[in-house]
């Protein structure tokens, strides 16, 4: 089983990153079919927390001390309701390849807020890749306030989406500790149900609105999609596939979800491929590929150990 677990978490990012790239234009699809952000939102999350609250009777419970479950506030605020918030509310105005491009700098804003918040150095390597990343997204903005159209983009919807990694990439740097010392369940049981507790008082009367309405079946179909697969089993499958690879092998998993929300969008009419977008592909994914393939503040620090140790003056 020890040796089936590398292709194992292998399996487990690209089966999310997959997930979440054909989650855009589902949920986009939905969106333009009745769904209204806010209700996407609130299906997810609440959604998600009663799946994961029913897992959790089958799995191993574990004792979380009361500073846990308050520290589960923050990492709910950041890494579930402000992502996702931001991220579904970008989608409903923005495309479905739009949204996926932007996803991929999550990275970069992780290597800026490591560098603040965990001392991680910034080499010249991070540094071009945070350039050739962020050139990448400027012109992504540029084309959507230039068409402001749902096939092509809009730059209220890019900034959204923008704004979700950030807020990942802060709930990354900052709840690291948190998230390796419980089992997935654990972690998502908490996190989806301070999520819930602070989205319904504002989202209730819109969910309530949209149950209400005459919806196709391919539609909640659609929505069963986005909370089942692109929120229950990737998150699931997500933890998994950290649990066992660098952090900078996950990273390189995020080229899967535009690939694959492309060719979704493409296929289902909802996406416009244009020229800028695919430059814009171009220095997003390099720039992440950059900043992911630069050494980190350990690698550093093993280096100089090692070079100290293999030095004739450390010799006895």
């Amino acid at each position: 089983m020890k040796n089936n677990r590398p292709l194992i978490a292998h399996l487990s990012m690209f089966g999310a990153c997959a997930g979440w790239g054909l989650m855009a234009p589902v949920g986009k699809d939905a969106m333009m079919n009745g769904v209204s952000g806010l209700s996407m939102v609130t299906f997810r999350v609440v959604g998600a927390c009663l799946l994961f609250w029913l897992a959790s009777l089958f799995t191993r419970r574990e004792h979380v001390p009361m500073r846990d479950k308050l520290m589960f506030i923050g990492a709910a605020l950041f890494g579930l309701l402000l992502n996702q918030c931001c991220y579904t509310l970008g989608l409903s105005l923005t495309s479905p390849i739009n949204a996926s491009i932007v996803t991929t700098s999550m990275p970069i804003f992780a290597m800026i807020l490591s560098a603040f918040i965990l001392k991680e150095p910034i080499t010249g390597k991070k540094a071009l890749g945070v350039l050739m990343g962020c050139s990448g997204a400027l012109m992504l903005i540029l084309t959507s306030a230039a068409h402001a159209s749902s096939k092509v983009g809009d730059i209220r919807g890019d900034l959204l989406c923008l704004f979700a990694q950030f807020s990942f990439a802060l709930y990354l740097s900052l709840f690291n500790p948190l998230i390796r010392r419980y089992n997935v369940f654990t972690i998502n049981r908490y996190m989806f149900s301070w999520a819930a507790l602070m989205l319904l008082p504002f989202t209730f009367g819109d969910m309530l609105t949209t149950l209400r309405s005459p919806l196709s079946a391919t539609t909640w179909l659609e929505v069963g999609y986005v909370v089942g697969i692109g929120t229950f089993v990737c998150y699931i499958l997500t933890m998994i596939g950290q649990r066992t690879l660098r952090p900078t092998v996950v990273s390189v998993y995020n080229y899967v979800q535009p690939v694959v929300s492309v060719l979704a969008s493409l296929l289902m009419g909802i996406g416009v491929l244009k020229p800028t977008h695919a430059l814009a592909v171009v220095l997003v994914f390099s720039g992440v590929w950059l900043v992911t393939k630069s050494k980190s503040r350990r690698d550093i620090e093993k280096a100089a150990v090692k070079n100290e140790a293999s030095s004739p003056d450390s010799r006895p």
